[in-house]
């Protein structure tokens, strides 16, 4: 039996229907009965439970051989991390009180950074989990390719593409949910011990890239725009953030190169989902 966190999401949901196309038993773990619904007509087991409450999550993973745990994003956080700590903080109490026979955790690209940013949050969630006395992966993955999905709108109406990602000829790490939910599935039926780090990504892609793989989909002239670093603060603020700094943080962090991968290529997964896949797929939403 297989425990999955975060199953309505894009990464939890493939992991779910790999594991089910595998014949695998998946236990899905909600907090809202109706989310749950669509999985138990596909033979899931249905469990209910908040992540911060430690109770019902003890409950969801009882008897499992595997779990598989989705931190819920916390894009404009309090200064400490205060809601990710709590989540943690119960997580870790179920898991350490049902040892499942395995964990694969997602974390992210960067979660090693030592300088404070908005994946430290990840960073949190190793140090405490991974030292659970019980096998545990970290899956860390790479810039999500779907996050284009904010650009699609500028792009069809302007032709132009903000861009925080800088300079606009750089690639970076990016990986498609697709791929990460199928490397975390695959985990999840392998054997090992202790604590060990996985990455995954499925291409290197620029700003530039995007905006051309925007550009075919749409088939319009689509370039990507540098927003200036100065405008950040201000800009963010203006959209309801609280607490930019994190987010500032993070892509000062992709932009100046102290956020990346740090593993070799033994602990590296490869996907095979392009990026024109996962674009042409937003266009047409």
């Amino acid at each position: 039996m297989f425990a999955i966190t975060g199953i309505s999401g894009q990464v939890g949901g493939a992991v779910a229907r790999a594991l089910l196309a595998a014949g695998r038993p998946v236990r899905a773990v909600v907090r809202d009965p109706a989310k749950g619904e669509p999985w138990a007509r596909q033979g899931c087991e249905v469990a209910l439970a908040s992540l911060d409450d430690a109770g019902a999550l003890r409950s969801a993973f009882a008897g499992c051989d595997g779990v598989f745990f989705v931190l819920p994003p916390v894009f404009d956080p309090a200064p400490d991390f205060a809601e990710t700590r709590r989540v943690v903080a119960a997580v870790r109490d179920a898991l350490d009180a049902t040892r499942p026979a395995r964990l694969v955790s997602l974390s992210t690209i960067g979660a090693q950074a030592t300088r404070s940013n908005l994946l430290s949050q990840h960073g949190l969630q190793e140090a405490a989990l991974g030292a659970l006395p019980i096998p545990v992966t970290f899956l860390r993955a790479a810039w999500f390719m779907e996050n284009a999905a904010w650009d699609v709108a500028p792009a069809r109406e302007t032709g132009v593409v903000p861009s925080f990602l800088q300079p606009l000829d750089r690639a970076i790490p990016m990986v498609a949910t697709a791929d990460v939910g199928t490397a975390a599935a695959a985990l999840l039926q392998e054997s090992w011990t202790g604590r060990r780090v996985v990455e995954v990504e499925s291409a290197r892609v620029a700003p530039n890239d995007l905006a051309a793989a925007l550009a075919r989909a749409l088939r319009r002239d689509v370039r990507a725009q540098a927003v200036p670093r100065a405008s950040w603060h201000d800009l963010f603020a203006a959209q309801g953030m609280s607490n930019p700094g994190p987010r500032i943080a993070m892509l000062d962090g992709f932009n100046e190169g102290w956020i990346g991968f740090d593993g070799d290529a033994a602990s590296r997964r490869q996907g095979a989902t392009t990026l024109d896949a996962v674009i042409g797929a937003l266009v047409r939403r």
